[in-house]
């Protein structure tokens, strides 16, 4: 059920179904909390799932200036105080998995277990921080549109690309009515990302770590650099699929997060 609460100066929009013991979804770039609606349709009935549009995205509320990661992981906090929600397993793709990282580095205590999916510890590269930055002017220069023309392929793998022409809308409709403002005041924040391998010894509760095996953002080769760091982490890669697997092969992404719940109990 949508709901919304101002969570640090900011009106942020989210759905919380459900009850019983928490997932916390966070949505990638540039989308919003309905890239999980495949997942909110099968754990809803077994779980609380509390699934919020980040500050800039979807219906929650424009930011004033550069967004950086830890914000966003502050967000998340605030909101699960504000619902009294003490320890959750939280799912984040891409972005999304970016800001777990800051959210263990401030709040390990409120981490039942971490699901990352197509995402990656590191920081920028002295290139691609320059690209960011390129990429939040262009954003706001030449539009959604414009981005999502140039890029929407490279997040989708070749069989949905050719098959599943309501995943590619989904997508496309997510990207082109994000609002450039919002992702470019994002894409400014992920320049200055830290650099989490250092922490990833230190993640000590159970995690599971998904990939595409057509990803091509953050390979599998990222993700088993991650396992090879992380105590115990599990790694499942996604035949079929790039940097969407949720989306993509949502039975197989939904039947091994299931799993993974299963185990953690």
């Amino acid at each position: 059920m949508k709901q919304h609460l101002k969570v640090r100066g900011i009106n942020i929009v989210y759905d919380d179904y459900g009850s019983g013991e928490t997932i916390v979804f966070i949505h990638g770039q540039p989308f919003n909390r309905s890239m999980w609606d495949q997942q909110i349709g099968v754990f809803k009935t077994g779980y609380r799932l509390i699934v919020p549009d980040l500050r800039g995205y979807g219906e929650s509320d424009m930011p004033s200036g550069m967004t950086l990661l830890d914000e966003l992981a502050l967000d998340i906090i605030h909101l699960l105080e504000a619902l009294q929600i003490r320890k959750a397993t939280f799912v984040g793709l891409s972005m999304g998995g970016q800001v777990l990282f800051e959210l263990y580095r401030l709040a390990p205590h409120l981490c039942h277990a971490l699901v990352l999916a197509d995402t990656d510890a590191k920081a920028e590269s002295a290139q691609s921080y320059q690209a960011r930055l390129q990429l939040s002017q262009d954003l706001l220069a030449k539009g959604m549109q414009f981005y999502t023309d140039q890029h929407l392929h490279q997040f989708l793998g070749k069989a949905t690309m050719a098959g599943k022409p309501p995943v590619v809308a989904h997508l496309r409709d997510m990207m082109v009515n994000t609002n450039p403002l919002g992702a470019s005041l994002v894409q400014r924040g992920r320049a200055e990302r830290r650099d989490h391998t250092v922490m990833l010894p230190d993640i000590h509760c159970p995690v599971l770590i998904v990939v595409g095996e057509e990803d091509g953002f953050t390979p599998v080769e990222v993700a088993k650099g991650m396992q090879a760091r992380i105590k115990n982490a599990q790694l499942v890669v996604i035949k079929d699929a790039s940097h969407m697997p949720n989306m993509e092969q949502p039975e197989i992404f939904n039947h091994h997060l299931e799993l993974f719940l299963q185990g953690i109990q």
